[in-house]
């Protein structure tokens, strides 16, 4: 597949400085991307989560945290073994995916009304980042029809927990995310280079997303650039279904 001409600078918006965030998915091709760029450009710390996979970071402003999240109970301990070790939770980004399993509706509500019970205990304001996808807007895919339905149920989730969290100055919006060449499709859906190359002639700039342009988007709604922004799911197709 072409790649994108854009290299991303070892550069994260200054304004999460400070910022103790939770990455749920960390070790997947956009978490890798998105804890590269906030431990390069900023001095949050980290709470790096992996499934089956421990997060291969380390250093000071990095907590890795490991185990499967399949309930609400998974969930609340996950946040809190957080909290308890950062002192504090101010974000919480849910990149953790699969294509068969309530990890894509369920956990991410669990995770998000945790990390903003959290919050307003703590008397916090706040960022939460969830992911959608593009393909669910148009009845999805009719091998992963399950996996569409869900995501759509993100961008309902994304409006309700905006207005729950606004008067404690919590922001919820989301990523509604294209075909990203992130490890994805061959992973979860077996896709070999044929049928990628065949889906990247779909997309009207004739290539696929990066996973450091999807990072960048994310750090963004991290940042206080994006602190007038909330129930929002934000495209990134490279125009795809237009």
């Amino acid at each position: 597949m072409e790649t994108s001409p854009f290299k991303h600078p070892n550069w994260a918006p200054q304004t999460c400085k400070g910022m103790r965030l939770l990455i749920v998915g960390a070790t997947g091709g956009i978490g890798r991307s998105l804890v590269k760029m906030l431990l390069s450009g900023s001095d949050c710390v980290l709470g790096l989560h992996g499934n089956s996979v421990a997060p291969s970071w380390e250093g000071e402003r990095v907590i890795p945290l490991r185990g499967s999240l399949s309930d609400e109970s998974s969930c609340n301990l996950l946040v809190q073994s957080f909290t308890a070790k950062a002192g504090q939770i101010d974000g919480i980004v849910v990149l953790a995916g699969g294509i068969r399993s309530n990890v894509h509706w369920s956990v991410p509500f669990y995770l998000a009304r945790a990390a903003m019970r959290a919050m307003k205990e703590n008397d916090r304001r706040g960022r939460v980042i969830l992911t959608g996808t593009e393909s669910a807007l148009h009845g999805g895919d009719s091998n992963s029809f399950p996996y569409g339905i869900a995501k759509r149920g993100i961008e309902c989730m994304v409006q309700g927990l905006a207005r729950d969290g606004a008067p404690n100055g919590i922001l919820v919006n989301g990523v509604r995310l294209g075909f990203i060449a992130s490890g994805f499709h061959e992973r979860w859906q077996g896709k070999s280079s044929k049928n990628l190359a065949k889906r990247v002639k779909l997309v009207p700039l004739q290539r696929a997303g990066t996973p450091e342009e999807a990072a960048a988007l994310i750090a963004y709604l991290l940042s206080e650039w994006a602190s007038f922004m909330t129930g929002q799911m934000i495209s990134l197709s490279g125009g795809d279904w237009l």
